[in-house]
């Protein structure tokens, strides 16, 4: 059981207990979905021994089955039911907190004479996310599948004269009909737009010598899929078509740079030399990628710092662009999996410049 994993790490690395609020690590360890907005404390308190108690408000009562938890009701101190639950479990010391637990719950809990040094959960959850195992990249390729299918279906919308809001609505409500959600809001980039990495869609209508940036994700039982392709709109603007060729060949680069015993930074290096060779260094602006999972950002990083040492189930994003400022840009991004002597993508759809 995961849980038992976490228990484990914890009591090699001397932690007494770890307080988990819904989000991403909470799903990880228990399966549970818990939409909780922020205003009704929810915590997984786990010990070094692999002991663990949930405390919820009572309106997830017929969420939460089949694990030890203690449910409070408005009206009632949730606070003092948690100091009781991590009394039992003999929780205080170095306990290691959800690193997204909102402030007020924190405040709260030390208000309620719950002493105890806080560290980062992420120290050690990171150790156990970062490796999918086979379920998970089942998972991951099914949202994988959806990024690419929706792909091969915006090449058939007529979008000349759509603003890049329409179309990242339109991106959106066909990812939701045919997963579990998106994983981030889509970023639709046309024209100069497309020399802002995160250009959030506006009014602007999609244009005849237009290249749009599409990056969207779809997610899947809790994972995400990340992706991100180039096209252009009529005849484009040969510098952007030399653009586009040092980044796909960056791209490439960097995935066939992808095998286990090298460091994260290698892959970031094998596409940052590519665009430097060519002239972009300045405009590549970004790491090449991110880890991918539960969460749409996550380890390993994959950038000139990345330290992390690449093993078999690592997941992650190859994504580098170059942004120029007044013409445009342009993002390649894979989702990839590492197996063994190399790479494998999982997100297929192509990479070649299309024109519409």
């Amino acid at each position: 059981m995961r849980i038992e994993k976490l228990a484990a790490l914890m009591e090699e690395r001397g932690f007494n207990g770890a307080l988990i609020s819904p989000g991403a690590n909470f799903y990880y360890l228990t399966g549970l979905h818990i939409h909780e907005a922020g205003e009704r404390l929810t915590v997984l308190a786990v010990n070094p021994d692999g002991e663990y108690h949930i405390l919820a408000p009572s309106l997830y009562q017929n969420v939460i089955k089949d694990f030890p938890v203690t449910f409070w009701r408005d009206g009632e101190n949730p606070y003092s039911k948690l100091g009781a639950i991590m009394k039992e479990l003999g929780i205080g010391g170095k306990v290691l907190v959800e690193n997204t637990m909102r402030a007020g719950w924190l405040i709260g809990i030390f208000h309620s004479g719950n002493r105890f040094d806080p560290y980062p959960l992420s120290m050690l959850m990171r150790e156990l996310r970062m490796r999918k195992d086979g379920e998970e990249l089942r998972l991951m390729q099914k949202a994988a599948e959806v990024a690419d299918r929706v792909f091969e279906e915006i090449l058939s919308w007529d979008i000349v004269g759509m603003t890049e809001k329409e179309l990242a609505l339109k991106i959106e409500l066909r990812i939701r009909e045919l997963s579990d959600g998106i994983s981030f809001e889509p970023i639709v980039a046309s024209g100069e737009n497309g020399a802002n990495p995160h250009h959030a869609p506006g009014d602007r209508k999609i244009r005849k010598g237009d290249m749009v940036i599409l990056d969207y994700g779809a997610k899947w039982k809790g994972y995400c899929s990340d992706i991100t392709r180039t096209i252009a709109i009529g005849k484009p603007n040969e510098k952007l078509v030399e653009i586009y060729e040092t980044v796909r060949e960056a791209q490439e680069n960097a995935f066939q740079r992808v095998r286990e015993g090298i460091k994260a930074r290698e892959v970031d290096r094998a596409a940052r030399e590519t665009i430097e060779k060519a002239g972009y260094g300045e405009y590549f602006t970004h790491r090449t990628g991110h880890g991918l999972g539960l969460d749409v950002h996550e380890e390993p990083y994959i950038g000139p710092d990345g330290e992390v040492v690449l093993e078999r189930g690592m997941t992650f994003t190859i994504e580098p662009g170059i942004y120029v400022p007044g013409l445009g840009g342009v993002r390649i991004e894979d989702d990839v999996v590492v197996v063994g002597d190399k790479g494998e993508r999982l997100t297929k759809a192509d990479r070649e410049l299309i024109i519409l």
